[in-house]
């Protein structure tokens, strides 16, 4: 069955490496799952409301945004494995300080910790996937890894809300700690350091990949506004910020991906809580479910990356943002009748259709971020996306905790969560519309890429 597992991920050096990444994105994600199951015991033990739990999330996002900018530049200019290893050790140490906190400012300032290592894994693992992976199978390989955002999440719900229950939430956070260093020593003897531009020859990518040569093909122009006049690798992080933000297609995939994540971030902190008080489920009926929605999130994922790759290896040239449209707008429109409902009979299976859909947005989209972004800005594109990404993920939990206050006061118990994932709604629909955008921007500023990597495309050793 491993032998199966390897060769279906390309190969046993692949699939390590993929294993590897997600396990990366899994650990980041399993925290926000903890803080997601152990909400009450946090309201308990500290004496604190839905807002201040949702500082405990927004806390690591809003540094990380913060932090994202000097490791953005980081990972364009040194070894990204090192990088990437030692800030799994440092957010580890973090977990367990959090774990021995014996007041809410305590637990807050390790989150703030915390904040400033999570900031590494978007800009050094999307551009390890580039340099990794071969440009054809970005979307699925996308998918394969960022299933272990999905899987983390899951993880932390169950095990912190079980370990939580059976001893205390502080060892919930001890035991994703120990995940933590376990995995930074495999990181550091495992993850292979690859070349610049390894992914290719004299391209940068080698010649055209599978999106470039459907854009070469239909004739598609680059927009000169978008070819790169000068060496990337000389670039100051204004003159590339300036740049990576004149792309247009760029621009639209941040945005879509910072409301999708906005979504995704107020979710996965109450959405135990909410079931449990809107459904009357108990821990022991949601912990039975999880796995249910987990999987079908898992499907989604892998089904939405390599769906977007088939299509465009039949001709479909804008796939990889035709994909996340419908995605968010079946996710929106599944979510809907769940939350109108108080059944929980209805509502459990739509919010699993649901999830399945959201989740198959995000490996196309991470896909186009690369397509369209010259192989040696990919570490400071992808710091200023995250740094929208993460603003977003750091209001939602906050603005979620605050609001269910407000809608919810002498309302019945799940009644202000409820309203609050509605108005939530509305920006999963309109990245739908969004994406349409993207449709007529995308093969341009493939095409820009493509000019650009023939002009600076010189592979070189990591420094």
């Amino acid at each position: 069955m491993t032998t199966a597992l390897a060769d279906r991920l390309g190969g046993g050096r692949r699939a390590r490496v993929v294993v590897l990444m997600a396990c990366v994105l899994a650990l980041n994600a399993a925290d926000t799952g903890v803080i997601g199951a152990i909400v009450n015991e946090l309201r308990t033990s500290l004496h604190i409301g839905n807002t201040q739990v949702g500082v405990l999330t927004a806390a690591p996002a809003a540094v990380g945004a913060v932090a994202t900018v000097p490791v953005g530049q980081l990972t364009d200019r040194v070894r990204r494995v090192p990088l990437l290893a030692g800030s799994v050790v440092l957010w580890s140490a973090a977990m367990v300080l959090g774990g021995l906190a014996e007041s809410y400012g305590w637990l807050l300032a390790s989150r703030v910790a915390l904040g400033a290592v999570t900031a590494t894994a978007g800009p050094t693992v999307a551009s390890l996937i580039g340099d990794l992976f071969p440009p054809e199978e970005r979307a699925a390989t996308y998918g394969r890894i960022l299933a272990g955002e999905l899987v983390g999440v899951g993880f932390g719900l169950l095990a912190g809300g079980n370990i939580a229950a059976f001893a205390s939430w502080r060892v919930s956070f001890w035991f994703v700690a120990a995940l933590g260093f376990v995995l930074a020593v495999l990181l550091w003897r495992m993850l292979p350091e690859p070349a610049r531009g390894a992914q290719g020859g004299s391209g940068g990518r080698g010649g055209e990949e599978l999106a470039q040569r459907q854009v070469d093909e239909a004739g598609v122009r680059p927009d000169p506004r978008n070819v790169l006049a000068e060496d990337p690798e000389r670039m100051t992080l204004a003159q590339a910020a300036r740049y990576v933000l004149a792309i247009r297609t760029n621009v639209i995939i941040i945005l879509a991906s910072a409301s999708g994540y906005f979504f995704f971030a107020g979710m996965r902190t109450f959405a135990l809580v909410f079931v449990m008080e809107r459904y009357a489920v108990g821990r022991g009926g949601l912990s039975a479910f999880l796995p249910v929605i987990g999987a079908a999130a898992l499907a989604g994922v892998l089904v939405g990356g390599r769906l977007a790759d088939r299509l465009l290896r039949g001709g479909s040239v804008t796939a990889r943002v035709g994909v996340p449209g419908v995605a968010f707008a079946a996710s929106a429109l599944l979510f809907l009748p769940a939350l109108l409902t108080d059944r929980a009979l209805i509502a459990l299976p739509l919010f699993t259709l649901a999830a399945a859909a959201l989740a198959a947005a995000n490996p196309p989209l991470d896909a186009v971020r690369l397509d369209v972004v010259h192989f040696r800005l990919w570490g400071r594109a992808e710091a200023i996306r995250t740094i929208v990404r993460m603003s977003g993920e750091a209001a939602a939990p906050v603005l979620f905790g605050w609001l269910s206050g407000v809608l919810g006061a002498g309302r019945a118990a799940g009644v202000g969560l409820d309203r609050v994932f509605l108005l939530a709604l509305v920006p999963l629909l309109a990245n739908g519309l969004l994406l349409l955008r993207a449709r007529r921007t995308y093969p341009r500023d493939v095409a820009s890429a493509l000019e650009s990597e023939r002009r600076y495309g010189k592979a070189s050793q990591a420094s």
